[in-house]
């Protein structure tokens, strides 16, 4: 099994979370290993957790992390407090969120992620669940509008429900192309110039098989609770929905008093829990763009705890 994937922003992940020789970390996220295996190659008595949700990754990662200081779980990143706990751990001091579809699952035409690769209609990250498939061919035109729109920033959304509707009425929706050519063909002419018509439908109805922002929305807390004083939690994101929400949570984490500002002094007695590595996101390099253009979205957020 060839698990091919570029890691992102490896080099300002890894400086940005500043590792400590007998440190104890955790990669959310641990996808081919790239990320995981630069963290454990920089420990010695230290142990880092690789968890990842796909089973594939898995085993790649298992492989390739077989003579460091690591262990591999198949697990969801929103289980990782229960899973370290079990484990014996409480705290950590570099935590790690590569999120969004890896290189493999993209290129891997079966797992059905692509919109420019025929496959089956699946999307599970997991392997297990609903697929794609299921919620394009059963939920209502109102259910599929909403999904494009909420979770794919899609302004065709209604078009494009109708026109699957109309379609699957005729016959079942099995494929990726077969739904690609779908929506591009709900897509006004003039709008197609702006990227393919699919994308934004595709990452709307992986986030929905793969229930992705309610995971980071479940993780977030729980990751930067797992923190030890002076920790780091870095958190990759690739579209605007995820960035958002890492983006408003770190503000409230590095909040302090909340009192109304006629207050004389503070009643709330809140402090802030943590302080921003940098104030905007640290981005891909020309020299990475270049070299791997589907690093173009990525946005890397870091933020340390008090």
């Amino acid at each position: 099994m060839e698990f091919n994937h570029k890691s992102v922003l490896l080099n300002e992940v890894i400086e940005s979370l500043n590792i400590k020789s007998d440190g104890i970390y955790v990669d959310g996220t641990a996808g081919g290993a790239g990320h995981s295996a630069e963290i454990a190659k920089r420990l010695d008595t230290g142990f880092l957790y690789a968890l990842d949700r796909d089973p594939d990754a898995v085993k790649i990662a298992a492989e390739r992390l077989k003579n460091y200081p690591a262990r591999v779980i198949n697990a969801n990143f929103r289980d990782m407090k229960r899973v370290l706990h079990d484990l014996g751990v409480q705290s950590a001091d570099g935590i790690l969120l590569d999120l969004g579809v890896s290189s493999y699952q993209l290129d891997t035409a079966e797992r059905g992620f692509s919109y420019l690769k025929d496959a089956p209609l699946d999307m599970r990250m997991s392997k297990s669940g609903i697929t794609a498939g299921f919620i394009v061919n059963n939920f209502t035109e109102k259910e599929l509008a909403d999904i494009f729109k909420r979770f794919g920033e899609e302004k065709f959304a209604f078009k494009i429900a109708a026109r699957i509707v109309e379609k699957r009425n005729k016959k079942k929706i099995d494929t990726t192309l077969e739904l690609a050519e779908i929506i591009a063909g709900a897509y006004p002419a003039a709008a197609r110039r702006d990227g393919n018509p699919a994308r934004k439908c595709f990452q709307a109805l992986r986030i929905a098989v793969n229930g992705e922002l309610d995971a980071l929305d479940d993780a977030l807390d729980d990751a930067f609770d797992l923190l030890k004083s002076g920790g780091v939690l870095a958190i990759i994101t690739f579209h605007s929905l995820e960035d958002r929400m890492v983006k408003q949570r770190f503000k409230e984490y590095c909040t302090g008093c909340t009192c109304p500002p006629d207050f004389p002094v503070c009643v709330c007695g809140k402090t802030p829990r943590g302080r921003l590595l940098t104030r905007k996101p640290i981005e891909p390099s020309a020299e990475e763009l270049n070299e791997n253009p589907r690093s173009r979205s990525a946005k890397l957020r870091v933020i340390i705890k008090n």
